[in-house]
C-alpha cells in the first residue's frame, strides 16, 4: 500500500508542477478520444436509424392519376401472390395529401394554397423480415414497375444498401484517423512524462543506488500517464455528451420529421466507459514505457 500511496502522491504532484504541459497532453488525448467516440456515436445511431427504416414500408408503388380499379387490383394481386409481402396498404391521393400536412405542419399553408392535389395514390408494401434484401423482392419490384397504371416504384432498400456501404467506408476512415491521432497523443503524453523523469533524474539515480523497488521508481510515471489519459478521455466523453444534447434540442423538429427522436441514443455507459479506460490505458502504457526505457 505504501508503494501505491507514494506513486499516487508523486504522480499528482508531477502533474501539478507541469500543469501547462500536462494540460497539453490531456488535450491531445481528449481530441483523439473525441474523434473515436464521435465516430462510434454517429455510426451506431445511423445503423439504428437505417435498421428502423428498413423494417418500415420497404417500397411504394405509385399509380398514375388515371389508373383504373382493375389496374390497382392487378398491382395488389401481384403483391399478394408474390409471397414476400407482410402487409400492404392502399393510400389514396386524399390520404397522401393528409399525410403530408400532418408530417409537415410548417408547410400546411403552402399545401392549402395548392389548386389541385399533386400527390399520387400508391400501394405501400412491407416485406417479410426473412425476405428483406432477397432477389424475390427485386423481381417483384421489376414486375410491378411494368404493370399498366404504375407510374413509379420506389424501392427504399436500394438506397439504404448504398448508405450502409458508405457508412462502412466512413467507419474505416474515421478509425484510421482516430488511431493516428491516438498515436500522436500517446507521443505527447510520453514527452510530458519524459520531462518529469528528467526533472527527477538525480533523485531516481539515488533510489536505484539504495535499492528502491521498481514500483517506487516507475509507479509515479505510470500514475501520471494513467491520470492524464483517463482525464483526457473523460473530458472527450463529457464534451461529446454536451454536444449531443445541444444538437438533439436544436434539431428536434427535423429529427421528428425523420422519425429519429425515439431512435437516437448517446453512447451506452459500457462504451463510454471503454473510451475512458482506453485513454487511461494508453497513458499508463506511455508512463511505463518511458520509465522502463530510461531505467
Amino acid at each position: 500500500m505504501s508503494g501505491i500511496r507514494f506513486a499516487l502522491r508523486e504522480g499528482f504532484a508531477s502533474i501539478w508542477r507541469r500543469r501547462t504541459s500536462s494540460a497539453l497532453a490531456m488535450t491531445a488525448i481528449a481530441l483523439a478520444a473525441l474523434v473515436l467516440s464521435s465516430l462510434l456515436l454517429v455510426t451506431s445511431n445511423l445503423e439504428r436509424l437505417l435498421s428502423g427504416w428498413s423494417t418500415a414500408a420497404e417500397f411504394s408503388v405509385y399509380l398514375v392519376d388515371t389508373a383504373t380499379s382493375d389496374q390497382r387490383g392487378a398491382v395488389e394481386a401481384a403483391v399478394d401472390g408474390s409471397g414476400v409481402a407482410a402487409r400492404r396498404e392502399y393510400v389514396s391521393k386524399v390520404d397522401a395529401l393528409a399525410r403530408f400536412k400532418r408530417d409537415n405542419a410548417e408547410l400546411e399553408a403552402l399545401a392549402a394554397a395548392l389548386q389541385s392535389n399533386p400527390f399520387p395514390a400508391s400501394v405501400e408494401v412491407q416485406v417479410q423480415s426473412e425476405k428483406q434484401g432477397s432477389a424475390e423482392v427485386e423481381v417483384l419490384v421489376a414486375v410491378l414497375a411494368k404493370l399498366p397504371g404504375v407510374a413509379d416504384v420506389r424501392y427504399d432498400r436500394e438506397w439504404i444498401r448504398r448508405v450502409t456501404g458508405g457508412l462502412s467506408m466512413v467507419r474505416r476512415l474515421g478509425l484510421i484517423i482516430g488511431l493516428v491521432m491516438m498515436a500522436a497523443a500517446a507521443l505527447t503524453v510520453a514527452a510530458v512524462i519524459r520531462l518529469a523523469f528528467d526533472a527527477r533524474r538525480e533523485e531516481i539515480r539515488l533510489m536505484y543506488l539504495v535499492g528502491a523497488p521498481y514500483r517506487f521508481i516507475r509507479g509515479p510515471f505510470i500514475v501520471e500517464g494513467l491520470v492524464l489519459g483517463g482525464l483526457g478521455a473523460g473530458v472527450a466523453v463529457l464534451v461529446l455528451w454536451l454536444g449531443f444534447r445541444a444538437a438533439f434540442a436544436w434539431w428536434t423538429p427535423t429529427l421528428s420529421s425523420l422519425g429519429a427522436l425515439e431512435v437516437l441514443r448517446f453512447l451506452p455507459v459500457y462504451t463510454a466507459s471503454l473510451v475512458v479506460v482506453g485513454g487511461a490505458v494508453v497513458g499508463a502504457a506511455c508512463g511505463f514505457a518511458v520509465s522502463r526505457r530510461t531505467s
